[in-house]
């Protein structure tokens, strides 16, 4: 059956897991008319992701939620990997915190996605509709045409200026549009269980490196602990799933399995898969829709979550006029590229810690042990440095001679004006700010410069060193309302010092679009205009 009831709004998004109520979060954030369309009535309490890293965290301090986040999550999680015979030859806990947060923490999906959702009603404008699917999908240069069934069977038509997909791996959106998912497929399942009540004091991630039966353990929050075994091609997945095969695979690990208690269980099969397109018209793919990867790095969802940071305020931009359109072809520039990196370091990962040869295992113990003589090498194993970090030189970011330019400013905490304790992220504000070291960025811009970065919601920030002041009373401040802030840790002095150019265009991601002079200034602006709508149409964003 269908019905005469047509809605109209910004942004569609269809799929409503962590990383479509993520980017319904941000949008809300930036006042952005939003309808999320999800087919299932409630949050899948399938086993599913467990880690979040400390760029998953620094987009939920923007949207305002890492507090209540983390009153979920267990932070500063090790990592360690085991031989066959039980020793630890590897123990890999980042230290740095140069984002904010910690590297490795561990969380439950579920969890997570119920304080995501809470945390949209904050915003009038956001609406979740479950128990609806997507079943056709048209557009053109003005728009989206949705058609969605209800639970019930009806069918309405949803309007919308643009389309995220965030429907998951076998996304219905993709296939609507055409675009295929390249790379391969994993020949061997993983079975996944997450249990309570497991008797064992080891609270860490801990990769059991064994070719007999390769296995990961997790802990978790509240008592909960994670499994993951690998099935062999000859095992009857039907089998392995039961509770008494489970807890003949866990018994080895803890001192009473039958205290056990399997809370759920699942097969999964790995994929190395990007789709050959993030954005086709006004629709883009975020999430697994756009790319699957393994979880040996932990960052299927934490790169699902990147697609959310660099895709949320180009959006917003460009609905309120503040951007041209074409910026939206910067999130598949952007992105793609990283995503797929992430997916090779997975495979590489995965092919090296969970092998079935014994020979592949012995040649990595053999690393490992090299990595514990050679500093650099250990350095760069225990403090996650082979993750690759996005770096963006063809995207929305202006060339210049700075190395920052494309890549993530640190953030530190910094002192305001009243002796407060602050994360830098919370002093910039949600959107674009200048930030000047040891000057007033609003000193140095021109009039008719000023009135441009006033007109698209930038937030200025002078960086003074640390008691810079005549005195506790007597802080630097600014003539033109400019927050000033001190570098109190000094953390920002070394960012600068290897960086120069004290004036820095940061982007609502936190990345560097601009490092420059006090002479190069204007030229920043004038050449940032051109990414602009009509200058004279554009209004706050934030």
């Amino acid at each position: 059956m269908a019905t005469n009831e047509s809605n109209r709004t910004s942004v569609a998004i269809v799929g409503a897991g962590p990383n479509g109520v993520a980017m319904a979060n941000m949008l809300g954030l930036y006042g952005i008319d939003t309808v999320i369309v999800e087919k299932t009535a409630q949050i899948v309490e399938f086993p599913r992701a467990v880690g979040i890293d400390d760029e998953a965290l620094r987009l939920f301090q923007t949207a305002g939620l890492t507090d209540e986040l983390s009153r979920d999550i267990i932070q500063n999680v090790p990592l360690r990997m085991f031989k066959a015979n039980g020793t630890c030859f590897a123990d890999i806990r980042p230290s740095v915190r140069e984002f904010g947060w910690w590297r490795r923490n561990i969380f439950m999906q579920q969890l997570a996605e119920k304080t995501l959702r809470e945390g949209l009603t904050r915003y009038p404008h956001v609406s979740l509709r479950t128990s609806e699917e997507v079943v056709e999908l048209t557009q053109d240069e003005q728009g989206v045409t949705l058609r969605v069934r209800r639970g019930d069977g009806q069918l309405y038509t949803l309007e919308a200026d643009y389309v995220i997909a965030a429907d998951g791996g076998r996304s219905s959106v993709r296939q609507m549009l055409g675009v295929k998912l390249d790379g391969k497929t994993h020949p061997i399942k993983w079975v996944v269980t997450d249990v309570k009540n497991a008797d064992l004091e080891q609270p860490c991630t801990a990769l059991v490196c064994d070719p007999r039966r390769p296995s990961v353990c997790v802990y978790l929050p509240f008592n909960y602990r994670r499994w993951e075994f690998l099935v062999f091609p000859h095992e009857n997945e039907e089998e392995i799933v039961k509770p008494q095969t489970i807890k003949r695979l866990i018994a080895p690990y803890v001192r009473n399995v039958d205290a056990i208690e399997l809370v759920r269980v699942r097969t999964y099969t790995h994929h190395s898969r990007v789709a050959e397109r993030f954005l086709v018209g006004r629709v883009a793919l975020i999430g697994d829709a756009a790319h699957l990867t393994p979880p040996w790095v932990g960052q299927g969802l934490n790169a699902g979550l990147r697609d959310v940071g660099n895709l949320a305020w180009k959006l917003a931009g460009v609905i309120k006029g503040a951007f041209n359109a074409d910026v939206l072809k910067t999130y598949e520039s952007e992105r793609r590229d990283h995503a797929k990196a992430m997916i090779d370091l997975a495979d590489t990962f995965g092919a090296m810690l969970m092998p079935t040869s014994r020979t592949v295992a012995f040649l990595r113990d053999a690393f490992f042990s090299l990595a514990r003589c050679a500093p650099g090498l250990r350095n760069y194993v225990l403090q996650m440095r082979f993750k690759p970090m996005p770096s963006y030189t063809n995207g929305l970011v202006l060339s210049g001679p700075s190395t920052a330019i494309g890549k993530m400013i640190v953030q530190p905490d910094v002192e305001t004006s009243d002796g407060l304790r602050r994360k830098l992220d919370d002093v910039m504000g949600p959107w674009f700010s200048i930030i000047g070291w040891r000057c007033d960025p609003q000193a140095v811009l021109s009039p008719e410069d000023r009135a441009y970065w006033v007109s698209m919601g930038a937030k200025f920030v002078q960086i003074n060193r640390s008691r810079s002041g005549m005195s506790r009373q007597g802080r630097v401040s600014s003539d033109y309302g400019t927050e000033c802030v001190e570098d109190v840790d000094n953390t920002l002095a070394e960012w600068f010092e290897k960086h120069p150019g004290r004036l820095v265009l940061v982007r609502p991601d936190r990345y560097v679009a601009a490092q420059t002079d006090d002479a190069g200034l204007a030229e920043m602006t004038r050449r940032f205009q051109a990414f602009s709508s009509k200058q004279q149409e554009t209004e706050h964003v934030c």
